[in-house]
């Protein structure tokens, strides 16, 4: 059956591995713990001598450990900074369950959920305010609807780009910025109205000017900015998602919020992908971090359920909502006594893919979080963009059921076992020529489909890579005509003890034709890491082309420049090294994941540093021009 292919070719090539290789074969690892995944900047807290954690337990733990729906787990509050935990408990939501704590003891709370010694966060003054000329708006640069929120397809074309092929070997960095106390930055950076667009770790957003870094305006909000800035030229409104599943609308031009609505209820849901703009709607996809509470084998898991709502961009207003997988109900007990709830998860991770020709949006899901996996995991949907009546649903992956007590080896896992295909990054809906069209799928599988938009029937499949927990493809494919840009991450040695064929390692960028699957070309990536923790040469951030160019940030830190053409590099750089930034600071980037390139006018800005995930951490903000 060909929908079961994705996960019959990587098992057999786990098989291959463990009969043909014998002694020879590199051992796999397995976590012992979520903190194994974590790779931190500067001075950490131990959290098992931390003074902060009987603090936790004792005025904390019962909600934080799901005795409260709504209240997040340790392991989402840890992603927050730590000034934010504290003004928490001092003067926000959290001020009430909290007014016992003492200043110094909200400190230590805050010290033991970020792992983060409070003396040693600081937070250096932003970027110089912008004078004169650099402080105004080109209102005459509109933004067009290219990128994330408009145009999953990711090709920035000649007369936005301004940078020709000929020209990408001589680009040389203009400037860098070092974002105040990260590690990892998932904000795509957006250009419109003459400003540079991005958000941060901390939940500052901020206006630069493109030349020079100086910032017309800086507004702090709650969380990490996890999605691209959409610029909106009809209104001049800036809309993104946060950590803690809220959307947030603001005047681009002041940096005020208009209006912020969180996506869902449940204490673990965040946005990761990128709401759409389009036919008057928002379309915003909901995934969530409940895949990481079953580490904890006491935790019933789960309760959460993928999505994508629909809401007024003006108001916030929800118009519908339409589910990914089931409603979970009690499943029985794991072999520790605890509660399984499934159906769950299923999490829509990538921006939702508008069609004006034919009103429909289109998305993926990931693999269900608990036992039993049901239809709404692995899966491609179509849904009417007016009511979000299912059109139809196309399953890539059958009974893919995981979390990351399966990397652990716990009694968590579900009786499935994985293997963890998400269907992760956007869908791309090609014009093949002659009016027909194709929808290009990229799957962790390492697989790239192609489905007729207009009924779901797969068409072809390509397998890239072997997949796998961080294989395949992660967050985004770009497109150029015909030619589909995949990424593929394949890292060797995920920490869950699995084994994995290296005679189909597909680590580096692949072309592909977009009506038939066949394979232009491929740039499997050199490995250069040379046993470096946290270094691996796969491409899991998204790529960027614009003409005779594809864009592709590595986990190795590097920067590359591909000709779209034939695969060969035209131009890279190591954005793990020193770089002086704006401010006095210095910046170094590290692992390049979530988000990709954005080319304007001549320049190419970028993000490196992914310190999560077992990826090297970082904090650099980098524009390049051609040198002159």
């Amino acid at each position: 059956m060909l929908f079961k292919t994705g996960r019959l070719a990587v098992l057999s090539g786990f098989a291959a591995v463990a009969l043909a290789a014998g002694l020879n074969a590199a051992t796999p690892t397995r976590i012992k713990s979520t903190e194994d995944m974590n790779s931190r900047a500067g001075p950490t807290i131990n959290p098992e001598t931390a003074p902060g954690r009987p603090l936790f337990e004792q005025h904390c733990a019962m909600c934080h450990l799901g005795g409260v729906p709504k209240a997040p787990s340790p392991n989402f509050l840890a992603m927050l900074a730590p000034d934010a935990i504290v003004s928490a408990l001092t003067n926000g939501v959290m001020r009430q369950q909290a007014a016992s704590l003492t200043p110094a003891e909200k400190v230590q709370v805050a010290e033991y959920l970020t792992r983060t010694p409070y003396a040693s966060y600081q937070r250096p003054a932003p970027p110089p305010r912008c004078k004169g000329a650099a402080a105004k708006f080109d209102m005459t640069d509109v933004p067009a609807d290219i990128g994330w929120g408009h145009d999953n397809r990711r090709f920035i074309p000649a007369t936005i780009a301004g940078l020709a092929k000929a020209d990408v070997p001589k680009l040389k960095l203009k400037w860098a910025f070092a974002y105040p106390a990260a590690t990892h930055i998932r904000s795509q950076p957006t250009i419109a109205w003459g400003t540079l667009f991005v958000g941060s770790q901390d939940g500052t957003i901020y206006a630069m000017d493109p030349d020079t870094g100086c910032t017309k305006w800086t507004t702090r909000l709650s969380a990490e900015v996890r999605t691209a800035i959409v610029a909106d030229a009809a209104t001049k409104r800036l809309t993104f998602g946060d950590l803690l599943g809220k959307v947030h609308v603001l005047d681009a031009l002041t940096g005020k919020e208009i209006w912020a609505q969180r996506m869902s209820d449940h204490a673990d849901a965040t946005i990761t992908g990128t709401p759409t703009l389009g036919g008057g709607l928002l379309f915003v996809p909901v995934s969530s971090l409940e895949v990481v509470q079953a580490g904890n084998p006491a935790y019933p898991c789960c309760t959460f359920r993928g999505s994508v709502v629909a809401v007024d961009p003006a108001t916030g207003a929800e118009k519908w909502r339409a589910y990914t997988a089931g409603q979970p109900v009690p499943q029985g007990k794991t072999a520790d006594g605890t509660q399984i709830l499934g159906p769950s998860g299923a999490p829509v991770w990538n921006s939702p893919t508008y069609d004006a020709a034919t009103n429909r949006v289109y998305f993926g899901s990931g693999e269900n979080y608990s036992t039993p996996a049901d239809d709404g995991s692995d899966a491609v949907f179509a849904v009417d963009a007016t009511t979000g009546k299912r059109i139809w649903s196309t399953q890539l992956t059958l009974g893919d059921a995981w979390n990351v007590g399966c990397m652990m080896g716990l009694g968590s896992c579900p009786k499935e076992g994985g293997p963890d295909y998400d269907v992760a990054a956007s869908p791309l809906l090609i014009d093949t020529g002659n009016g027909a069209k194709m929808l290009v799928i990229g799957q962790k599988s390492g697989q790239a489909w192609g489905l007729d938009p207009d009924t779901g029937k797969v068409k072809w499949m390509t397998r890239l890579g072997h997949g796998g927990t961080q294989g395949g493809v992660h967050f985004g494919m770009s497109a150029e005509g015909n030619r589909v840009f995949v990424p593929i991450n394949d890292m060797a040695d995920t920490g869950d003890a699995r084994l994995y064929d290296p005679a189909i390692r597909g680590a580096g960028l692949h072309a592909l034709d977009a009506a038939t699957g066949n394979v232009i070309w491929q740039a499997k990536a050199k490995d250069n890491c040379e046993g470096r923790k946290f270094c691996d040469p796969g491409i899991s951030a998204a790529v960027t082309s614009i003409p005779g160019v594809v864009f592709g940030g590595h986990l190795d830190g590097m920067l590359r420049a591909y000709d779209a053409d034939t695969g060969a590099i035209l131009w890279q750089y190591d954005t793990t090294q020193p770089m002086p930034a704006i401010g006095g600071q210095t910046a170094k980037g590290g692992s390049m994941s979530g988000p990709g390139a954005a080319v304007w006018k001549g320049k190419v800005f970028v993000n490196s540093g992914y310190g999560m995930y077992s990826h090297a951490p970082g904090n650099a903000l980098m524009v390049f021009e051609v040198a002159k």
